[in-house]
């Protein structure tokens, strides 16, 4: 296997900082927004499809086969569904604003203007729907993602495990300083044995465990290998399981000291959830959130080769439905009128985690900001949090504005500081610009 095809595969675990493509390896410019639409490349179209213009494992998260296969992660790999329950569809209620995409704002570091409209090509933008005051008052669909489509959400996956964790331990069933060990006994020898649950949802822990992706030796490879999201080699002896590779892991240092973003720590919170429920990732969720929030679709969830949902990055569903999670939070976890998320859990969530430990993670595009819950705190005056995922994927909330924006997108490159710097200013330009129509 060659090292661009690895490196592109380790994009499944959320570890990915940079997308290896072919553009990368040549120096030259990926085809931009326009140019890389499916339907204009002709990916997966005819009956069957010509040979060069499949879309299938060997290609699927390279660019611009990310264009569709974003958009269509069950054809490629194994999924569990999350039905969204027998209920009716909650409603949200349009009010189509024709001025948005006029917004003109300045991106970070530069001091040429960029319009909205600009903004979603410019981010390889599949689909955003914007709410102010829980009406729909912005909504578009490029590249392959229909409404009535999913699009992979990577480590927005994250935030809805942190979210559930963070539920458990509201009503008691979860002792946030408890050890892992003492709900998973079979992490006791691994570097999450002395962890605790809140050192875990926080991503404090210290681990062995690398996700530089140009490094043969990092853990991420095993990772992956472990869950089979790249092939084995001959004779290969290691973990056959996600959860196997965990109960590998030794620590690396001192444990609550500083933030450090680790995907194993999403997938050790799984086991931990699963293990004091006694469900399914998918099934749980299904119960305590997706159920309740009056969803027009199923969503669904990649799993390894023995089922294992993969809660760090493999979460799927549609834009309206992502965009009704982000209004639940918004609501202090009130939405379809009932408390589907304590309000306590949301409040905690807004107050953010420790600055200082985040700080010290580098992060250049996030001045000030913390993690807490698995979710992203601005700590601005908005009071602003996300859930973020690689290639672009965002729900973004801002109770001043009494905005949520949740977008799907494929850009080239995995790192959202690639990304940032057009991302934020536009969100933060289309807060203050829903606000001053407001007086």
């Amino acid at each position: 296997m060659s090292f661009k095809r690895n490196s592109l595969l380790l994009a499944l675990i959320g570890a990915l900082l940079v997308n290896q493509n072919v553009s990368a390896a040549t120096g030259a410019a990926p085809l931009d927004a326009k140019a890389s639409e499916p339907q204009l490349l002709g990916l997966m179209q005819g009956t069957p499809p010509a040979a060069e213009k499949v879309v299938n494992f060997s290609n699927f998260l390279q660019f611009p086969f990310t264009r569709w296969s974003f958009s269509h992660i069950r054809e490629v790999v194994p999924t569990v569904q999350v039905p969204r329950g027998s209920g009716a569809v909650s409603a949200l209620p349009r009010a189509e604003r024709d001025d948005i995409d006029g917004l003109s704002f300045k991106p970070m570091g530069s001091d040429n203007v960029m319009t909205w409209k600009q903004s979603l090509a410019a981010n390889y933008t599949d689909g955003i729907v914007v709410l102010h005051r829980g009406k729909l008052v912005y909504e578009r669909y490029l590249g392959a993602l229909k409404p009535e489509g999913q699009h992979i959400a990577f480590s927005v996956t994250k935030s809805f495990i942190g979210t559930l964790a963070a539920m458990l331990v509201a009503d008691g069933t979860l002792d946030e300083n408890a050890l892992v060990s003492r709900y998973v006994p079979e992490l006791k020898d691994s570097a999450f044995g002395n962890a605790t649950v809140r050192q875990v949802m926080d991503m404090t822990t210290s681990i062995d465990y690398s996700e530089d992706y140009a490094d043969p030796k990092a853990g991420v490879w095993e990772y992956s290998r472990a869950g089979h999201l790249i092939p084995r080699p001959a004779g290969y002896t290691g973990a056959t399981s996600l959860y196997g590779f965990l109960q590998k892991l030794k620590a690396d240092g001192e444990h609550g000291q500083e933030f450090a973003y680790k995907t194993v720590n999403s997938d050790a919170l799984a086991w931990v959830v699963q293990r004091v429920t006694g469900k399914p990732f998918a099934e749980l969720l299904q119960e305590r959130i997706w159920s309740k929030l009056g969803a027009e679709q199923d969503a669904y969830i990649m799993v390894d080769e023995v089922g294992t949902g993969f809660a760090g990055g493999g979460f799927n569903a549609s834009l309206r439905d992502m965009a009704r999670f982000g209004e639940a939070m918004r609501l202090n976890g009130r939405f379809n009128g009932q408390q589907i998320i304590p309000e306590a859990v949301v409040a905690d969530i807004r107050k953010g985690g420790d600055q200082n430990q985040f700080a010290k993670a580098g992060y250049k595009t996030l001045p000030g900001w913390s993690y807490r819950n698995m979710w992203w705190v601005t700590n601005n005056d908005h009071q602003a949090f996300t859930a973020r995922g690689i290639y672009g994927q965002t729900i973004y909330v801002d109770p001043k504005a009494e905005m949520v924006i949740a977008r799907f997108a494929s850009y080239p490159v995995a790192m959202n500081a690639q990304i940032d710097p057009t991302s934020l200013p536009a969100y933060s330009a289309l807060a203050d610009f829903l606000m001053a129509k407001d007086k």
